[in-house]
């Protein structure tokens, strides 16, 4: 099998162009990535340390085991007042305290800032939280593409060919970083 890749919007949106970006990306890569959109953030308690232990709520097992199962993560998510949304804030919380061998510590991880706006605020709190979790972000798979919501089809796909191909080369990057 190739690889194996989780998609994380951090949008709760229903027709958020950070899932539709995700989407998107699921729908280019080659037939031997194996891509997953994580869609239970609405579900996932807050994050509190004392529900760390062999029993976690279940929608926290079921993110981790997301995580372990992939081989790298990609992540796209919007800005609220200058920073992560609080829900996205919140699965990472949860991502952090997983001491499980194939967490996200070590794993090679990318962002897509589907932003017209650029939402730097919220990439740099991205990167500040990825740096406490020992992710290994990839420079060359974290990409700037400024998305729209009327370039979003009824499919909730984004067929602008510029974006595809970003996209592609974003799932490349990661598969080479992966198998390093």
């Amino acid at each position: 099998m190739g690889l194996r890749l989780l998609l994380v919007s951090g949008s709760l949106r229903a027709v958020s162009t950070n899932t539709a970006v995700l989407r998107t990306l699921a729908e280019v890569a080659p037939d031997d990535v194996d891509c997953r959109l994580y869609d239970e953030l609405e579900a996932l308690p807050a994050f509190n340390p004392d529900a760390e232990g062999p029993s976690l709520p279940p929608a926290v097992q079921r993110l981790r085991d997301a995580i372990h199962r992939a081989d790298a993560i990609v992540f796209s998510t919007p800005e609220y007042a200058g920073a992560l949304p609080g829900s996205f804030k919140n699965l990472l919380d949860w991502s952090i305290g997983d001491d499980h061998a194939d967490s996200i510590y070590e794993k090679p991880v990318g962002w897509i800032n589907a932003s017209p706006r650029v939402a730097a605020g919220a990439y740099a709190e991205l990167q500040t939280v990825l740096g406490y979790a020992h992710a290994r972000v990839v420079a060359a798979a974290c990409v700037q593409l400024a998305v729209t919501s009327t370039m979003i089809g009824p499919d909730g796909r984004i067929a602008d060919e510029p974006v595809r191909g970003e996209l592609v080369r974003l799932v490349e990057v990661l598969a080479t970083s992966a198998t390093a």
